[in-house]
């Protein structure tokens, strides 16, 4: 539909915009148009990129995911064991 605006057409609905108007405003209109061509751009950047982090975390979440759980540290069967000193146990005296 919208394919077949040739170059007559484009000229005739700026001629209507112009009447409707008036001359005085149609600077305002093309600033407000600008305006929200810049801001849907930014909208469309912003989205992708909120798009491209949410992906890198998803993908850092699943190789975390995918690594074992690290094992406890388990003392070495040659470590030396710390002594503790001996309990000195006196026998019962009878009296």
């Amino acid at each position: 539909m919208f394919g077949s605006i040739g170059f007559t057409e484009l000229i005739l609905i700026l001629f209507i915009v112009l009447i409707i108007f008036g001359a005085g405003k149609l600077p305002q209109l093309g600033e407000g148009l600008g305006k929200a061509i810049k801001g849907f751009k930014k909208s469309v950047h912003e989205a992708d990129q909120i798009e491209a982090e949410a992906q890198a975390q998803a993908q850092q979440a699943a190789v975390l995911q995918s690594q074992p759980a690290p094992q406890p540290a388990q003392p070495a069967a040659d470590a030396p064991v710390a002594e503790q000193p001996a309990a000195t146990v006196t026998p019962p005296s009878h009296a």
